[in-house]
């Protein structure tokens, strides 16, 4: 069972679209039990960083996500799902993330319109499996002001004012900086291969 970890994020009903349009099977959960029994996480996320990880706390599933990626659950962050895996953000900087992942999320450069918002194409760094059979120029839908610098887990980039990770994937660990669930067809066949693997 594919569990969608709903923490109030505005964009849970998009990311359920995408999934019955490709016939996935899911349930959306709110607590540890539900992660507990989950065959694969997806973490959607859309927001303010602070705010995603203490709805996270006040559910208290902190510790439970944590142990599940470490048991090699997939685990599946969009956006700000991908931003949370890390240790901390400049959008909060005194709010810890899950800590799944070293180094910090940083805002873009003051010379750089905010947020990076629209259609950008990605450049592999390494073979990532969610891009597997994507058209090298598939555009994807980006919509923010944050971004994960490039790091041993980056599978590809993106450039906005610098290059920033767009795609990344760590044994079980997967996310993406863009959204999949807006990004029509190629979002669809990224989301489709996640849930194959």
């Amino acid at each position: 069972m594919i569990a969608v970890l709903d923490y109030g994020a505005g964009n849970l009903r998009s990311v359920q679209n995408t999934l019955d349009a490709i016939g996935a099977q899911y349930k959306i959960v709110r607590d540890r039990a539900g992660l507990e029994r989950a065959s694969k996480i997806l973490l959607p996320g859309v927001g303010h960083f602070g705010q995603m990880m203490r709805a996270i706390d006040q559910l208290d599933i902190r510790g439970t996500l944590k142990e599940r990626i470490a048991a090699g659950v997939p685990f599946f962050g969009i956006c700000l799902g991908l931003q949370a895996l890390f240790q901390r953000s400049a959008e909060a900087l005194a709010v810890e993330g899950l800590s799944v992942l070293a180094g910090s999320v940083e805002r873009f450069p003051a010379s750089a319109r905010v947020p990076h918002m629209g259609w950008n194409t990605v450049a592999l760094v390494r073979p990532a499996r969610l891009l597997e059979g994507l058209a090298t120029e598939s555009y994807l839908y980006f919509a923010n002001s944050y971004y994960v610098p490039l790091c041993e887990a980056t599978a590809a980039s993106c450039t906005y004012a610098l290059p920033f990770t767009a795609v990344l994937e760590a044994g079980n660990i997967f996310g993406v900086q863009f959204h999949p669930e807006k990004s029509g067809s190629a979002g669809l066949k990224i989301v489709r291969r996640f849930i194959e693997l």
